[in-house]
């Protein structure tokens, strides 16, 4: 093919589409699957079971699809699905799934990873992610869309972050947490509300207002946290606080990050 430079290495079983671009001196393995208009810069490795969507493109130096950083991982079949036109920047590092996280480590669209990044195995990425610069999202995280993850900032395993949260640079995130939140702080501090990614995409500002009201609600009013949600639940007529509530409400075992 005209669009994969001789100096690259595709392993026989690899399926490039025609428009796919293969730079120099990359790797591709031979379970690996690259749509349409996927282009990988020189110098950067796909292996393992993975998909590639339409329009991605992986700089040079990262490493994608390897086996999982996991010791209980016994070499068992397991895949990693990148969804369409996200930015995968040089030293990304993305593993496969295992079979005690479901298999499949997944990335939606959209998303812009910076440099130095890594995402583990069986974590689960909505669209619109962006995980700045030496950032890292352990092992079976759930990271839902819009979402930003500040740069040198750590999501421990099993974490879920809820729709259009923030998260500043160097903190450290050990709990669950809510939709629209902004955490910061170096132990992850629940701080507010991501007022400014709610403005830029155009929230009502009576959603806005209700948000407010709500995150005053789970930060002062009476009761246990989940206590608090459930009465925002039979209180609000605000979509987006109902997310939070749905959110909170969910039954996963895990604490979630509280308001100051």
């Amino acid at each position: 093919m005209s669009n994969i430079h001789p100096s690259a290495v595709i392993e026989e079983g690899a399926q490039i589409d025609p428009s796919a671009k293969v730079g120099p001196f990359c790797v591709v393995g031979p379970d690996v699957v690259l749509g349409p208009g996927v282009e990988l810069k020189s110098h950067a490795v796909v292996t393992g079971r993975t998909e590639v969507g339409e329009g991605t493109v992986i700089f040079s130096f990262a490493v994608i699809g390897e086996i999982p950083q996991d010791l209980k991982f016994k070499g068992e079949a397991s895949r990693l699905v990148i969804g369409k036109r996200n930015r995968i920047r040089e030293h990304v590092t993305m593993n496969c799934g295992t079979e005690g996280g479901g298999g499949v480590t997944r990335i939606g669209d959209d998303g812009l990873f910076m440099a130095g990044c890594h995402i583990a195995h069986d974590a689960q990425l909505g669209d619109r992610v962006i995980i700045v610069n030496s950032a890292a999202v352990a092992g079976h995280c759930i990271i839902e869309d819009d979402v930003i993850v500040g740069g040198l900032s750590g999501i421990h395993q099993f974490v879920r972050i809820g729709r259009g949260a923030i998260i500043g640079a160097v903190t450290m995130v050990t709990n669950d947490v809510i939709p629209y939140g902004l955490v910061q702080a170096p132990r992850g501090e629940l701080d507010g509300l991501n007022l400014v990614g709610l403005k830029r995409r155009g929230v009502a500002r009576s959603d806005i207002t209700a948000l407010r009201a709500a995150f005053q609600m789970l930060a002062q009013g009476e009761g246990t946290f989940q206590d608090r949600a459930q009465r925002l639940g039979d209180e609000t007529e605000s979509d987006y606080v109902r997310e939070i509530v749905a959110f909170v409400m969910a039954d996963t075992g895990r604490h979630f990050l509280t308001p100051k």
